[in-house]
């Protein structure tokens, strides 16, 4: 028979994206350990069964600035120190063991600093058994009448298990037989040096194991040293010449990506003293020494694991399923981690200090990979975890990433000198919480019929007593012992026939008389057959008729129960037909949600693009808005400094120009008046700029004038239909120039009836100016009608009309003062045509800015 194989099925070679799975969090538990002195100083104090509290024992805040603070740690449960083995075991590895029986992976591990009590948690005391003989004894209470024969399960090297017939499992049985072992008869002798651990009185088991499977249980037992793996069951031949230091072992990643270590021996076990026994071998071979936090501190991380191979009965319940895909190989790891540790206290030297340090870098590399994994699922980033970092990470990734349920005991000592180191190990426990481990998965159903192993064994049982009721044997050398028994002793002995004397008549008639009654038991015999095989053929017809009236009763059955199968088939067949439907409707759905999302990943995109471009056009309007303030602001600045220049070059002209005129008539005047033999001498510039110039006075208005008829200025748009809006509260002026616009309709408030007629609009609007003065503006505007049917003005241009007094300009001052200012040279000029109102106007658009007045320029009265 070919041998079936199967591999672990934690995470399956090749698997479709699917949504993820539930997770669960690392379950972390602390355990308090008791002080070795009750006089020494405590730190730690269980405040609930979920929460610690840690304080700064005394002294400590002298050499911290004065700080005091005490901290408080939550965990899933809190153990104080007078917690015993069994409750701690019901509590954290009960439920891992019953996964593991289940089918399921589990990881469960130590952590603390030196001498902290995780190898005691771990191992135990004699009298106390800790987490590991507590595994090894519910195991095997749970699977002990299920167990298959030694080699049926066959481990290869790559990580996976074979299943053997029953005749090569046979042969490997008989070989390991004929190897010179010694043997202990009867009960399996137990070593006394570790009986006491193993002596568990309560002989608790798991629940719901499925008697229908039969089960192997393999253990194995490595170390990581110095970041070195290394096999502790591993057989060497001791030399005492020339000893062979061990062999470090290589980790490998199998075709299901999970990782094991390479050439590891792994034994199968058959009870938990067996089990037991093995670890203790390897424990003996474990890295210890003697430090001065603990006189038997671990030099290397520990790890026990037990594999658990399961596979089905086939539908008698007498082999085992040679069924590939119905094979099951599930792990629990136990890992005994070396205490992180302080080479300042410890006062490590040489190897130990070279130990202290990989053991320090393996725990760091666990911190970092915990840090990450938190990282990555709490702001769902893609960082890197440097498993790889590390033997101790590496072995234990699959957990991590792939399924499985891990839990971390913390130990601490609550003594005073260990506050610093239990601190750090506090905060790296209270943040392993927040990582999450997908949930194992339950395993495929065989799909054979449950109870099939006990209920062939009680119709066998049931064969025999019936068998034995009707007299018949229960087996074929008993029967035929019994047969001749029977005869021998109901036939009588046959009398000597020896005949010694002629006259003997004696012998001959016994002889006559025993045969004749062994005639007689025989045809006794003969009827008594005879009756028995006529009873045997009636019950031999009963029992046909009775079986011919049941294969009919069960014919009808089958007729109907296939009946209903082919309609349940029917009905499956159009189930199937439309759960394909269903499935390519999902598939089509599926891509179109993937085609949206797509759609509406670039749409954001886009959208953030054009926000941002936005954004930078919106920054770039709001520089060049400051940009051109600026410059106008400097333009305007410039334009002013240089109008004003202007102004000032072009008064000084004129006033040169008027001076030239004014020498010129003097000349002519002094050429009339005066004789032609004089040549009159021309003053210098100089001397004529200190002298006033005489200016003429107005000449005072003409008594009884004829009133003047006031010159109404012509406004730009005559000849159209206005509306002339003169509000009630403007002023009369009574100037000379006045608006005009003829053929308007004056109105004192803008109405839609007289907008309707018309089709330009003037605003009269009067403002009080900066100087006092009445400055009037006409506000024009186009009228035309909306969609509404109403009527609306847009205003096109504006025209200012200003008023000055007279007697608002300064005069010149005496001729007495000289050098008059340069500022002064627009007061100079106290004419009556300098003084006159000057119309100012201004179109909407002008270049010139709002506000600009065009002032006319001054005339200059002749002499």
């Amino acid at each position: 028979m070919k041998a079936a194989r199967a591999k672990t099925p934690r995470r399956p070679a090749l698997k479709k994206a699917s949504p993820p799975g539930p997770k669960d969090p690392v379950g972390v538990y602390c355990r308090v350990r008791p002080l070795s002195c009750p006089d020494q100083e405590c730190c730690i104090e269980v405040i609930n069964e979920s929460t610690v509290q840690i304080h700064p024992p005394d002294g400590y805040r002298i050499f911290r600035n004065g700080e005091y603070r005490e901290t408080q740690y939550s965990f899933k449960e809190v153990f104080g120190t007078l917690v015993a083995q069994k409750e701690l075991f019901d509590a954290v590895a009960k439920p891992l063991v019953e996964d593991l029986v289940h089918g399921k992976n589990g990881l469960l591990f130590t952590y603390g600093v030196t001498g902290s009590g995780k190898t005691h948690t771990m191992t135990g005391s004699p009298g106390d058994g800790g987490l590991l003989p507590r595994c090894l004894a519910v195991i095997f209470n749970s699977i002990g009448p299920f167990q298959a024969k030694r080699f049926v399960f066959k481990l290869d090297d790559k990580n996976g298990v074979d299943i053997q017939c029953e005749v090569d499992a046979l042969l490997e049985r008989q070989k390991r037989d004929a190897t010179p072992v010694p043997k202990a008869s009867g009960k399996r002798q137990v070593d006394p040096e570790f009986a006491d651990m193993i002596n568990v009185q309560d002989h608790c088991k798991v629940e719901e194991v499925d008697e229908d499977n039969v089960y192997s249980v393999f253990v194995s037992y490595i170390e990581i040293y110095n970041n070195y793996i290394y096999d502790l069951l591993e057989d060497t031949s001791f030399d005492l010449i020339k000893p062979k230091p061990p062999q470090s072992k290589m980790l490998r990643e199998d075709q299901n990506h999970n990782m094991y270590v390479m050439g590891c021996t792994e034994v199968e076990v058959k009870s938990t003293e067996e089990a037991f026994e093995v670890f203790w071998k390897g424990q003996k071979k474990r890295r210890i020494a003697n430090t001065q936090l603990n006189r038997e501190s671990s030099r290397s991380h520990g790890v026990f694991t037990i594999k658990l191979a399961q596979a089905p009965l086939d539908a008698d319940g007498d082999n085992v399923l040679q069924e590939r895909e119905q094979i099951t190989l599930s792990q629990l790891s136990l890992v005994d981690l070396a205490g992180s540790e302080r080479t300042n206290r410890t006062k490590a030297e040489g190897s130990r200090l070279r130990e202290a340090g990989n053991i320090n870098q393996s725990l760091m590399t666990l911190r970092t990979c915990i840090e990450v994994l938190r990282e990555n699922q709490k702001y769902g980033t893609n960082k890197m975890v440097p498993y790889r970092d590390s033997k101790l990470t590496h072995l234990f990734k699959n957990y991590f990433d792939g399924e499985g349920k891990v839990r971390m005991i913390v130990c601490v000592n609550p003594k005073a000198e260990d506050y610093e180191e239990s601190l750090q190990v506090m905060r790296f426990a209270e943040m392993t919480q927040e990582v999450e481990v997908a949930r194992p998965v339950d395993r495929p159903l065989c799909g054979l019929t449950p109870g099939r192993r006990f209920r062939n064994q009680a119709f066998r049982d049931e064969l025999a007593r019936k068998l034995e009721i009707r007299g018949g044997p229960i087996n074929e050398e008993t029967e035929e012992q019994s047969a001749s028994e029977i005869l021998l002793q109901n036939f009588p002995p046959l009398p000597s026939c020896e005949l010694l004397d002629i006259n003997d008549d004696q012998t001959l008639p016994k002889l006559i008389e025993v045969l004749e009654e062994r005639h007689k038991l025989r045809q006794k015999f003969s009827e008594e057959f005879a009756r028995n095989v006529l009873t045997f053929r009636t019950a031999l017809r009963e029992l046909d008729s009775n079986i011919m009236s049941k294969e009919n009763y069960f014919q009808g059955k089958l007729s109907e129960k296939e009946k209903i199968i082919t309609g349940q088939k029917a009905e499956l067949e159009h189930l199937e037909k439309k759960i394909k439907t269903l499935e390519y409707k999902v598939e089509i759905l599926e891509k179109t949600a993937t085609i949206y999302e797509e759609d509406k990943r670039h749409l954001q995109q886009e959208l953030e693009s054009k926000s941002q471009k936005l954004q930078r056009q919106v920054s770039d309007k709001r520089r060049l808005e400051a940009r051109l303030q600026g410059m106008v602001a400097e333009t305007t600045t410039k334009w002013e400094k240089e109008c004003e220049r202007r102004v000032a070059a072009k008064q000084l002209e004129m006033q040169n120009k008027l001076w030239v005129k004014d020498e010129k008539l003097k000349q002519l005047k002094a050429i009339v008046t005066e004789s032609k033999s004089e040549k009159p001498e021309r003053p210098s510039r100089e001397r004529e700029r200190e002298k006033p110039i005489q200016r003429s006075v107005s000449p005072p208005p003409v008594p009884n004038t004829p009133p003047v008829r006031l010159r109404r200025r012509r406004s730009r748009s005559a000849g159209e239909r206005w509306v002339d809006h003169k509000p009630p509260s403007n002023l009369p002026t009574d100037t000379v120039m006045q608006p005009h616009v003829p053929h308007a309709i004056t109105v004192a408030a803008a109405s839609e009836k007289a907008l309707a007629k018309c089709d330009k609009y003037m605003l009269t609007h009067q403002e009080l100016a900066s100087d006092g003065e009445i400055e009037t503006k006409l506000i024009k505007g186009d009228v035309f009608k909306t969609r509404g049917g109403g009527q609306a003005v847009q205003f096109t241009e504006i025209e200012t009309l200003k008023q000055e007094s007279p007697t608002g300009r300064k005069r010149r001052s005496s001729p007495s003062n000289a050098d008059p200012p340069e500022d002064a040279a627009d007061s100079e000029w106290t004419d009556v045509e300098t003084r006159c109102s000057v119309a100012v106007e201004m179109r909407a658009g002008s270049t010139l800015g709002p506000g600009y007045q065009h002032h006319a320029q001054p005339k200059r009265r002749k002499p």
